[in-house]
């Protein structure tokens, strides 16, 4: 088999390594590539998104899903037994969506051209170490990541990151917000801070706080429904953030939006530069 023009490649069955391997380098020209494993534990074979070494790849979208109701004990011992290294070769990456298990060791060479990353883990044992792409300027991290970065990572990489897009962290995950610190410190070259759709019971961070270092210019709350913890953390940004320049705020349909507004408007701000708008 050889595909010399093909340039998109979605695979969504499950296939042995060296099959995958077979068909992305029978692609020679390929850009993107979307690979979603199968279901634990009906068909255990997940490998597909372990090894990818490919030298025109921009986009890669890996998924390995776990449904609810898996027996994690045969789960685990597939994992133990099967897969236990993760290797990315591909310098000409642009793009990565990766959703998956922290596996024991991840081998990352040439992703120097990395600039957008989405991350979505989650947590099987300890992983040996984390390399992030020295390029990389916006990084999207969902709460099992936050959770995972907090179990795994005794010190974090210095990231490169501008903007950092944090999807809901619901009131169960406090190791996620406990993770804000040790995160925001490793961006110090963070400006765009983005907390997208609707957070519950919002835990405050550390009092000693983190974000007197930070030098975010543009701040954008999703969802925003005024209530108590979510005007107290609103609150504790506006104090904190010296930098600030343009604070967004998606103003939850369901409330009345005039009296939240007003609530935020008489917040006192630390940045005298600092505008809010609502979106």
């Amino acid at each position: 088999m050889f595909l010399p023009a093909l340039r998109s490649l979605s695979l969504m069955v499950a296939l042995d390594l060296y099959l995958y391997r077979q068909i992305i380098h029978a692609c020679p020209v390929l850009e993107e590539l979307t690979i979603r494993d199968g279901e634990v534990p009906d068909v255990l074979s997940i490998c597909g998104g372990t090894v990818v070494e490919h030298a025109s790849i921009k986009r890669l979208v890996i998924v390995t899903p776990l449904p609810d109701g898996t027996d994690y004990n045969l789960s685990t011992y597939y994992f133990e037994s099967s897969r236990q290294t993760v290797r990315f070769r591909a310098p000409s990456l642009v793009c990565l969506d990766y959703s998956s298990f922290v596996f024991k060791e991840y081998q990352v060479d040439d992703l120097d051209s990395l600039v957008e990353a989405r991350l979505s883990l989650k947590l099987w044992w300890t992983p040996m170490s984390l390399t992030v792409a020295d390029g990389l300027t916006t990084l999207h991290l969902s709460p099992d990541s936050l959770e995972v970065f907090h179990f795994c990572c005794k010190s974090m990489p210095c990231l490169c990151s501008t903007t950092l897009l944090l999807y809901p962290i619901e009131s169960n995950k406090q190791k996620s917000w406990q993770v804000m610190p040790l995160l925001l410190k490793s961006c110090p070259n963070l400006q765009t801070l983005v907390f997208k759709k609707k957070r519950k019971r919002i835990k405050k961070m550390k009092e000693v706080c983190c974000l007197q270092t930070c030098r975010v210019k543009l701040l954008e709350i999703s969802d925003y429904g005024g209530y108590f913890q979510e005007l107290k953390q609103m609150s504790h940004f506006l104090d904190n953030l010296e930098c600030l320049e343009t604070l967004k705020v998606g103003v939850n349909p369901d409330k009345n939006s005039e009296f939240v507004r007003d609530d935020v408007m008489a917040l006192p701000r630390l940045s005298s530069k600092c505008t809010i708008q609502f979106i």
